[in-house]
């Protein structure tokens, strides 16, 4: 199983129970991720072991106390509080095992999850910070992907439309269109050069005029 195959809340929820079990001088402590096939409904199994059997109730009482005061998560089911030997806190996605040192030898869990893989505290808490940065990562490389979509979404055409010039139209009022038709009648006509007489009208004029004159004399 990956490190980023389960959610993190819940490897934040076994990191911190690891971190309680150390508080409180837990030793060896040991989270097994186990493995999807054989693991039923659980992702991990954290194991710790305890000098004595008040210890053991101590460790077992300080996780229920944090994980319920920072994340309000309760315990699906608590077993074997009151004996000490062996205290069991499942809260389904992980089980907290906190065992006297030799009940832990003569039950061998880590023997019999073979294809678990176990992690320390700190190794596990290295993948949990490496897992949520890549998540960080990856939220951020996508909201940066919308950001620039929607920018280039909003850029103007690098080559817009040229409207088409509109040629305006020029209108005259009544009035000045009925002084134009008054200038208009105004303007006196051309009148048409006189006709020159013809040749033969002039000879007969002048014959016309030598016969009176002489008929006088």
């Amino acid at each position: 199983m990956t490190p980023t195959a389960v959610q993190p809340q819940t490897r934040i929820l076994v990191q911190t129970a690891a971190n309680a079990c150390e508080d409180k001088k837990g030793e060896d402590t040991r989270i097994l991720e186990l493995d999807p096939i054989d693991s039923g409904l659980s992702d991990f199994f954290l194991i710790t072991s305890a000098t004595n059997d008040r210890q053991a109730v101590a460790i077992a009482d300080e996780v229920e106390h944090r994980l319920k005061k920072e994340f309000g998560v309760y315990p699906n089911s608590v077993e074997g509080r009151r004996q000490g030997e062996w205290v069991l806190l499942d809260y389904v996605d992980f089980v907290v095992h906190v065992f006297l040192a030799e009940r832990r030898a003569f039950y061998d869990i880590e023997r019999l999850r073979k294809s678990a893989r176990p992690l320390t505290p700190a190794e596990f808490d290295a993948e949990l910070k490496a897992a949520l940065a890549a998540k960080t990562r990856a939220v951020r490389t996508r909201a940066s992907a919308k950001a620039k979509s929607a920018a280039a979404a909003t850029l103007p055409d690098p080559e817009p439309k040229k409207a088409a010039k509109k040629v305006p139209v020029v209108r005259t009022s009544p009035r000045a269109r009925s002084a134009a038709k008054s200038a208009a009648k105004k303007v006196p006509a051309k009148k048409s050069a006189p006709r020159k007489a013809s040749p033969k009208k002039a000879a007969v004029k002048k014959s016309v005029s030598g016969g009176k004159s002489t008929s006088r004399a």
